[in-house]
């Protein structure tokens, strides 16, 4: 099957099984865990954003004016509920006086009048957040898989499908997930950017407004996130820029402004909410080793560890993985991993993991390569072999990180 330019073939299907099996887990966790009061803060405040009602004086909503949290976990958890509640007042219009929610006759008084009225909350609110874990394993998967193959695209999702981290921080409103998700997007955009500056002018717009988007997203999830992106997307962007180096400031800074913008538009045009970006000290950080330590030592993350300790032998050993595709992404993790919030409570660590899994799933690529018609029959037969045993192995340690997510979620390991 072909869908214009793209072609639905076994890595696509292997590709959508594993993104299914990831819906799956997370339906699983939102069906077993009640709501809780941090559901609901991200609800209340998500609907105030949405639906504007009198607040306190001098805030953007009764949560503060979330110097230190971003805007776009609160409007994500807040608008499946907000268009549900208009599908209500809506419909009330067309029923009887007698037959309405309310005697007065309609529910356009106050912002909450409906609340009561309202179903499915666990899911609405918590699915959303779902969705994005989904994106951004496709998108995991097409960057694996454009750099390093079926194969390498295929593990590395593994790896993300099945890592209980991944599933704990999208089945519960926060901007960690959607964080995680702009600023993997947003460095690889800017790649996509600096090759597009090496074809015709006709390619370079959409690519840089989708840079913007990226930026601008990823500021309203996450200040901190998006500084980061910022900076090592343009170091990136300037080293594969090439002969094209002197676009690279000018295309930033217009990308930069383009994303203040949509931070300003994110707290509703209003000034003085919109300065505590500026001013709430989200973006402060320094670097230890704790969560680090955790990860590697938590025994849910066990093939995920083993996966990347082989990675990293083999990185260091063999020569002909070490290139810029398996480098970039091993960069942004040792920059990502040990870095932590002071002034605000927040896991960088988790920004991390999709990084991680993109270098594991192109190490592994390397070594499960087959071997070319230009080697010589002795050399092929080693290498078959070699590549064999390494399929088993790579098979094992997918089956054993599943294991133990599965484990996890029955409540039968700590995470």
């Amino acid at each position: 099957m072909r869908l214009r330019e793209f072609r639905i073939g076994r890595p696509q299907r292997v590709a959508a099984l594993l993104l299914l099996v990831l819906f799956g887990e997370c339906l699983w966790m939102i069906g077993h865990q009640p709501l809780d009061a941090n559901d609901y803060r991200y609800a209340h405040c998500g609907r105030e954003m949405w639906e504007s009602p009198s607040v306190l004086q001098g805030y953007f909503t009764t949560c503060g004016n979330l110097n230190g949290d971003g805007t776009l976990a609160y409007r994500l958890a807040g608008f499946p509920l907000t268009v549900q509640r208009a599908v209500l007042l809506s419909v009330d219009h067309f029923r009887k006086p007698e037959n309405r929610l309310y005697a007065n006759g309609s529910l356009n008084g106050t912002t909450w009048e409906a609340r009561h009225e309202l179903g499915f909350v666990k899911y609405l609110l918590r699915v959303p957040f779902v969705l994005f874990a989904v994106w951004l394993g496709g998108g995991l998967w097409w960057v694996s898989k454009r750099l390093f193959g079926p194969e390498g695209g295929a593990f590395a999702l593994a790896m993300y499908v099945f890592c209980p981290a991944i599933v704990k921080y999208a089945t519960h409103p926060n901007n960690e997930i959607l964080a995680m998700w702009g600023l993997y997007g947003l460095i690889y955009t800017a790649m996509g950017v600096a090759h597009a500056l090496q074809g015709p002018r006709s390619k370079w717009k959409p690519r840089i407004i989708l840079l913007t988007v990226a930026l601008g997203l990823t500021a309203t999830a996450h200040v901190l996130a998006a500084i980061v992106g910022f900076v090592a997307g343009m170091a990136f962007f300037f080293y594969l820029a090439e002969r094209r180096r002197a676009y690279v400031a000018q295309i930033m800074v217009y990308a930069a402004l383009g994303a203040l913008v949509m931070v300003f538009a994110s707290f509703s045009f209003k000034l003085t909410a919109f300065l505590y970006v500026f001013t709430g000290g989200s973006a402060r950080c320094w670097f230890a080793l704790d969560a680090m330590r955790r990860f590697a030592t938590s025994p849910v993350n066990a093939g995920i560890v083993v996966a990347s300790a082989v990675a990293m032998v083999v990185y260091v050993w063999s020569r002909r993985s070490r290139y810029f595709g398996n480098t970039a992404p091993l960069l942004m993790l040792l920059l990502l991993f040990p870095l932590y919030t002071t002034q605000v409570v927040s896991a960088p660590w988790v920004w991390a993991l999709p990084f991680l899994f993109t270098f594991v799933g192109g190490v592994f690529a390397d070594v499960l390569d087959r071997p070319s018609a230009e080697m010589r029959p002795v050399a092929a037969t080693k290498r078959n072999r070699e590549r064999k045993m390494f399929l088993v192995l790579t098979a094992a340690v997918v089956v054993t990180q599943a294991v133990l997510c599965w484990v996890w979620m029955a409540g039968l390991l700590p995470g």
